[in-house]
């Protein structure tokens, strides 16, 4: 039997469960939310509203089913009965102990209408995303920790560098634990099954669709233009739908845990700014399914890649922000000029910038956009980090940036 991966936002969801009366834990279906809250309260009382038993209790009757419970009970897939969060609302204002309720969600509670602040100062939401590459790999997941610290230093490797193989099979992968353990091809097997299922069932506990294929074929357009800013209106056009359509749609999509709108960077509202937001897919495994690439594509659709890879980063982060940082913002940078930084990560007013590359050369000139972004910044940029394929890590021009190999993201 494969060894349960170890998820480092454990330390996180400890700190919570020691102050908070309700502590919700939010993320993709099938991310681990239910095995991480199980396996770190087994004293709770599990109950599940994929029961159709317990959730017609709970929606026929909010104020019994809640009164029926234990002191102590992890509550999975609270979004399928939201009206039950004013009930547990007046059951936490009764008796604040900490730790009280274990809520599970496969929607994003704060973005659902009317919920995102029914429990406000009584619950801490905390993120799990899909498993990221070092957690995969078994390792701790530093690699942000590192960049903040300014720990990262060169380590020129003489060899010849290797066709980033491991890279096109991490990205292809994803971070579904039911799709990583699988072969390549079962696992798409297992994501298309995964769509369905969201798009059949889970979709209307969120939002009133009418036409759920749309949502589909909404969902491949954004695969194929992931990692690039997105045009609503241009997505209207491709898909003979009205521009407010898509945009629900797309809240939808943000609301499921499938689509993040990473937004532009600006230290002011300057007009030469761009304003509009770039779109990631969540998980590069799902966007492979989407595009139909598998891992030997690597060679001859390295543009699709290109982007799948800035996507995948973007990931990485954000989930080790989660046992890092929480606090941390993210954002993308893009100028009059055309001159981006793909990731920009804030604390405050300090500032930092990533840079992908899907090759396996760096140059100088590869850090033009983290350049431009220190000059903005001025004393509040910390250093910046060109990700790319290669081997080794080195100086790229001057002390403020290093290129570094991707892999480090799961070998550090």
């Amino acid at each position: 039997m494969t060894k349960p991966f170890a998820r480092p936002l454990t330390t996180s969801l400890n700190a919570a469960l020691r102050d908070t009366p309700v502590v919700c834990l939010l993320g993709p279906r099938q991310c681990g939310k239910t095995t991480l809250a199980r396996m770190l309260e087994p004293r709770h009382t599990y109950i599940t509203f994929d029961d159709d038993a317990a959730l017609a209790f709970a929606r026929a009757d909010p104020t019994g089913f809640v009164a029926a419970l234990p002191p102590r009970v992890i509550l999975d897939e609270i979004q399928r009965v939201p009206e039950l969060l004013r009930t547990i609302k007046l059951a936490v204002d009764r008796d604040r102990r900490p730790g009280r309720f274990v809520l599970t969600g496969s929607a994003n509670l704060l973005l659902l209408p009317g919920l995102g602040d029914s429990l406000a100062g009584r619950m801490e939401v905390v993120q799990l995303q899909p498993l990221t590459a070092a957690e995969q790999a078994r390792a701790p997941g530093r690699f942000l920790a590192s960049l903040l610290a300014g720990r990262l230093k060169p380590s020129i490797v003489t060899t010849a560098p290797k066709a980033p193989l491991e890279l096109a099979l991490q990205v292809v992968a994803g971070g579904f634990p039911e799709a990583v353990a699988r072969a390549p091809t079962r696992a798409r097997s297992w994501h298309r099954e995964y769509l369905r299922t969201l798009l059949e069932r889970d979709l209307k506990d969120v939002a009133r669709v009418r036409d759920t294929a749309a949502v589909g074929r909404l969902l491949e357009m954004l695969a194929l233009r992931t990692g690039e800013l997105l045009n609503v209106s241009s997505l209207g056009n491709d898909l003979g739908l009205r521009r407010e359509t898509v945009e629900h749609y797309l809240e939808v999509c943000e609301r499921l845990y499938l689509v993040r709108r990473l937004q532009p960077w600006h230290r002011n509202h300057a007009n030469r700014l761009i304003k509009s937001p770039k779109v990631h897919l969540v998980d590069s495994g799902l966007a492979c399914t989407l595009m139909g690439l598998t891992a030997a594509d690597w060679s001859t659709q390295r543009s699709r890649f290109g982007h799948l890879v800035e996507s995948f980063v973007v990931q990485q982060f954000i989930a080790q922000a989660g046992w890092t940082d929480p606090d941390l913002r993210f954002w993308h940078y893009r100028d009059k000029d055309m001159v981006e930084v793909d990731l920009v990560i804030t604390r405050g007013r300090q500032t930092w910038g990533v840079e992908v590359k899907s090759a396996v050369t760096a140059t100088p000139a590869d850090g033009q956009g983290l350049r431009r972004l220190a000059e903005q910044c001025g004393n509040d940029y910390q250093g910046g980090v060109l990700l790319y394929a290669g081997d080794s890590a080195f100086a790229l021009g001057d002390k403020q940036t290093l290129a570094v190999p991707l892999s480090r993201l799961w070998q550090m």
